[in-house]
């Protein structure tokens, strides 16, 4: 391959410049040098090529034939440059946004479907803060969020995912079927000390339901409702959980609704400042937590 004979590339650059501007004195601003500097770049430019690209005028500079066709070849060139330059050097911004939700909905939910996020939306670096405590939606701590209670939150939005329902629930292995029988078995409890407001529990359930000799201070304790769900999974007794959480064990069979009584518990809601309504980032993560398939927002 040949090589190209070109005109060094300060010098094209400060005859474009001063072709466009007609001015050495405006070429020179444009291109932090001084009007001399042009001047002298052009008339090597001109003697390299054996031809006047301009006709000096006391106060403007005026294109030959020569000089307004190599302007419009070096207009279009640099254009082209530069746009290939831009494209190739940006870099897309990377947005994080933290998302605060109980453990639970986290870990048996969300966590399962990130990966849509992620697909439709790269540069989005999703943080989930998992807490049973409602936290500051300040842009620090937390940005948006899936809270439980009445959806009465002053200065926030807050839309209805799904309700709340807490039933009691437990492997078919324990071939439970009358609450009767319940004083027989473990009573599997959920108790987060963290947590403002805590779930319905067996004591609420057995003031509904009167079942004589049941002791609801008994039982298996745990702090996390992950937990609670897998020793109801694994036989270790009768646990009071949210249905909409246990969705999938449900349809599984891995673990039945002997009885009743059901208990409405506050709903969800996903939440985030009334301020930041429009704000890209935030719509991106609502519109992957309402169309999560076979999600709770379905329910």
């Amino acid at each position: 391959m040949s090589r190209r004979r070109l005109p060094p590339l300060s010098a094209l650059r400060a005859f474009e410049a001063a072709a466009r501007h007609e001015s050495a004195k405006q070429a020179a601003e444009e291109l932090s040098v001084t009007a001399t500097a042009i001047s002298h770049q052009i008339r090597a430019l001109e003697e390299s090529l054996g031809v006047a690209l301009f006709v000096r005028k006391p106060r403007q500079l005026e294109l030959t034939m020569a000089g307004r066709e190599l302007q419009q070849v070096l207009e279009s060139a640099f254009d082209s440059i530069g746009a290939a330059v831009e494209r190739l050097s940006a870099t897309p911004s990377r947005q994080a946004i933290t998302l605060s939700t109980t453990p639970a909905v986290a870990v048996r939910w969300l966590l399962s479907w990130v990966c849509m996020l992620r697909d439709s939306h790269p540069n989005i670096d999703l943080r989930i803060h998992a807490s049973h405590e409602p936290v500051a939606l300040d842009g620090v701590t937390a940005d948006i969020a899936i809270r439980y209670g009445d959806g009465r939150w002053p200065g926030l939005v807050a839309e209805k995912l799904f309700d709340n329902t807490f039933i009691p629930a437990c492997s078919p292995l324990l071939g439970l079927h009358d609450a009767a029988d319940l004083p027989g078995h473990s009573l599997i409890h959920f108790r987060n000390q963290a947590a403002i407001s805590s779930p319905l529990d067996w004591a609420v359930w057995q003031k509904k339901a009167q079942i004589p000799g049941l002791d609801v201070s008994a039982g298996l304790v745990f702090s996390d409702e992950t937990h609670a769900v897998s020793a109801a999974v694994g036989a270790q007794g009768v646990a009071l959980m949210s249905r909409q959480l246990i969705d999938d064990e449900l349809r599984e069979g891995r673990l039945v609704q002997p009885f009743g009584p059901e208990l409405e518990g506050k709903p969800f809601f996903l939440v985030y400042p009334e301020s930041r309504r429009n704000d890209p980032t935030i719509l991106a993560v609502r519109e992957w937590i309402l169309t999560v398939p076979g999600g709770l927002c379905s329910m």
